[in-house]
């Protein structure tokens, strides 16, 4: 079982209780063929813009309507955001099609302050997290939000914006070292024209387009975005740039250079095939040594889906979800900067380590939970606020797992379910329950004294 909750860390957001009887006695290829299974029939961001009838902005509008508007959609924003943590702990939805999107959203780090652009660029990311790893390139060229995040509507013949090709190079495909100045000099000029209209639609702008002869990695012609995105993937340097930002992840941020070697190989022979590659990766032996294992500090929304997925939780303000994002570090939709969030021991300082270590008790004792966020909802200069998080956690599942004996001592069973390595009780949680009376009062201890071991902040 120990290899199984590994691959559910990794790959997902862990087990619930339930799915966690279920797999007691899987092999670890049949959880594998399971998680992509699950995710190629999952479209749950795609259902819900078909059935909202689609997803459009707002035409041009008057300077007080778009003040409203803005307001408004700052909101929105905030709740699509609380929403898709909510997607990624229910278990009905594809955990691994999730965590890949998760990923990909910090490789392809996008400020968004549009909830249209925002469900769009979701919906992007959920077509081809597990996709082509070219068709994925090319629709974040195409992509609204990118588009306008990065400038480049404002790249026109006349004059060229460098940003989205300089990070299109740096942060996205190949990496530094592996192109010159004059190279995104070039790339700039053949992105010119690539834009998005008024309703937040990819619109090629002909006149603005630059159909000259370009000189791009020792090539010349009248290249454009596309064939600009082929050069790149035609370099090795590109899919071993990928394929170590992905083992960093997954697997170890030591990074193993000669096994990241044949990885790429895989990934540049396969044509960049990134279901292909991940499969690979959660099918190794050596992705479940112990030096892989419980090395990773959980990311606030790997932390907190994994929670949620453990116990659901009904929040009474929609937005609590993301007052808390905000106090752990990691907003979705909102990245520090274009190269996205620094992680492993980033994720850590003194004020979110408190906070990571006091939650389950926060949430499970149904309290006001006093949040201090890193910057206000509204605005930042409202300065440091606290905030109040309601909760209602379900331990019923918790509980029924604890009716199925799989260790005689429910303590050591529950660790076993909650911790990704197994260790022992700390005295002062047995002492603690030992002198709860109410079955009840007694879980909730148990739970929240589990989860608030340092431990349980890694996968």
């Amino acid at each position: 079982m120990q290899r199984i909750k590994h691959l559910y860390w990794r790959a997902g957001f862990g087990l619930s209780p339930d799915a966690w009887q279920q797999r007691q006695n899987w092999e670890v290829a049949q959880a594998v063929d399971q998680l992509f299974e699950e995710a190629a029939q999952d479209k749950t961001i795609e259902r819900a813009i078909t059935e909202a009838g689609g997803q459009q902005m707002e035409p041009a509008m008057d300077a007080e309507t778009r003040a409203a508007r803005r307001k408004e959609a700052r909101r929105q924003v905030a709740t699509n955001t609380g929403d898709w943590i909510q997607l990624m702990a229910d278990e009905q939805s594809s955990s691994l099609k999730h965590r890949m999107m998760l990923f990909w959203h910090g490789h392809f780090a996008c400020r968004v302050l549009q909830p249209e652009l925002a469900l769009q660029q979701l919906a992007l990311l959920e077509q081809h997290a597990l996709g082509n790893f070219r068709d994925l390139v090319l629709a974040i060229a195409r992509d609204p939000a990118m588009i306008r995040y990065l400038n480049n509507q404002q790249n026109r013949k006349q004059t060229p914006n460098e940003n989205f090709a300089r990070e299109l190079m740096e942060l996205f495909t190949i990496g530094r070292g592996h192109y010159t100045e004059q190279d995104v000099k070039e790339a700039a000029r053949a992105f010119t024209g690539w834009s998005s209209d008024l309703r937040g639609q990819y619109i090629f702008r002909r006149f603005a387009h630059d159909f000259g002869r370009k000189t791009f990695m020792g090539r010349t012609g009248n290249f454009d975005g596309d064939e600009i995105i082929d050069i790149i993937l035609e370099r090795r340097e590109t899919a071993q740039f990928i394929t170590r930002k992905l083992y960093r992840h997954f697997v170890n941020e030591k990074v193993d250079e000669t096994r990241v070697q044949q990885l790429a190989d895989q990934f540049y022979r396969s044509n960049y095939d990134i279901g292909g590659l991940m499969r690979t990766i959660f099918s190794s032996e050596w992705f479940y040594e112990p030096r892989n294992m419980g090395n990773q500090i959980k990311s606030p929304m790997v932390l907190l889906a994994g929670m949620l997925r453990a116990l659901p939780t009904r929040f009474q303000d929609p937005l609590a979800l993301v007052i808390l994002q905000k106090a752990l570090g990691q907003m979705i939709f909102n990245p520090p900067n274009v190269a996205g969030w620094p992680a492993g021991r980033n994720w850590i300082d003194n004020s979110t380590l408190m906070l990571r270590l006091n939650l389950p008790i926060m949430l499970l004792e149904a309290s006001d939970a006093a949040i201090r966020p890193k910057d206000s909802l509204e605005s930042k200069t409202r300065g440091r606020r606290l905030e109040k998080v309601k909760a209602e956690v379900d331990l019923s599942g918790v509980r029924d797992l604890l009716s199925i004996k799989t260790l005689e001592d429910p303590l050591l069973q529950l660790t076993d379910y909650l911790l990704i390595r197994p260790v022992g009780v700390p005295a002062f949680l047995e002492q603690e329950i030992a002198r709860q009376t109410d079955e009840k009062r007694n879980l909730l201890i148990a739970v929240a004294g589990i989860m608030s071991m340092p431990e349980y902040q890694l996968c």
